[in-house]
Parts: C-alpha cells; structure tokens; sequence
C-alpha cells in the first residue's frame, strides 16, 4: 500500500462552490494521511474562511478569478495557502460579512501570514499542529497558546 501524498495541489474558479470544492480537497488528502477529526475539522474551518474571502473580496471588479490552493504535511505539522490574484487586501466600507473570518481563523491555526504578493493578489499560509496533544486537554478544551492575529506582509 502506497503512502498519501505529502503535497496538495489544487485551483478552482472563485465562485460560490469554491469555499466546499477546497474542503472537499483538503479532507480527502488529510483523511488519507491519517489527521486527527477534530483537528481536521478545525482546519476545514479555516480553509472555508479564507477561500470564501476569496471569493467575495478579491475579484469583485472583475467578477471572476481563480483561487490556487497548496499544502504540504511534514511530521505533525500542516502548511496549507491560498491565493488569488485578485485586487488585494483593502479597506471596504460594502463589505457583505462582518470582518469576522480572518480573526477566527487566527485563533484555529498556529500561525497565519498574509502576503501581498509583487504580482498582486493575496496569499494567506496557515500552519498547523497536528501531531499528538494538538486535540483537545484534559478539561475538553483546545490545547494551545492564545492567538497572535494574522500579520499582513508586502
């Protein structure tokens, strides 16, 4: 029997079935390689976070794009981005949600960088844990340090 594979690779157009289309991605690659449930539903929570900003910020004056998704899984630790090249991190006064999925994910993943890259767009790289005792502690609750927000870099 062959072992998963240690890379995901994956893109898709920016629209409303973009956000499951990356969950249904990163589920089937993290089950075959044995993650936690719990810490992958964690996981699952924040790629739908990020891909879905995606999709109702980063192309709205274009009206479509596509959103590029990687990973790589080394040991007990997960590094998933995702990207767009779209128009970038901005200010928006219009804005649909309520500002409240970049935070959330800041508190689910272990680190989160926000790149503006040269060429334009945003790529958002979150790191996980998910070796033993990234579950949950003694009293049920996550086991982790509190959350240092997400840090935009250009």
């Amino acid at each position: 029997m062959s072992e998963p594979p240690s890379l995901l690779r994956d893109s898709f157009p920016a629209d409303r079935r973009a956000p499951a289309k990356a969950r249904r991605a990163v589920r089937t690659w993290l089950s075959g390689r044995g993650a936690d449930p719990a810490r992958l539903s964690d996981v699952l929570l924040a790629v739908s976070e990020v891909v879905t900003n995606c999709v109702v910020h980063a192309y709205r004056e274009s009206g479509s794009g596509e959103v590029a998704m990687e990973g790589h899984h080394r040991g007990d630790t997960l590094v998933l981005s995702v990207a767009d090249h779209g128009m970038g991190m901005s200010p928006r006064a219009d804005s649909p949600g309520l500002g409240l999925g970049l935070p959330l994910v800041g508190r689910i993943a272990e680190r989160v960088d926000i790149v503006a890259p040269a060429e334009g767009g945003t790529q958002v790289r979150m790191s996980f844990a998910l070796g033993p005792g990234t579950g949950a502690d003694q009293a049920g609750q996550r086991a982790r340090t509190p959350a240092v927000p997400p840090r935009l870099h250009r």
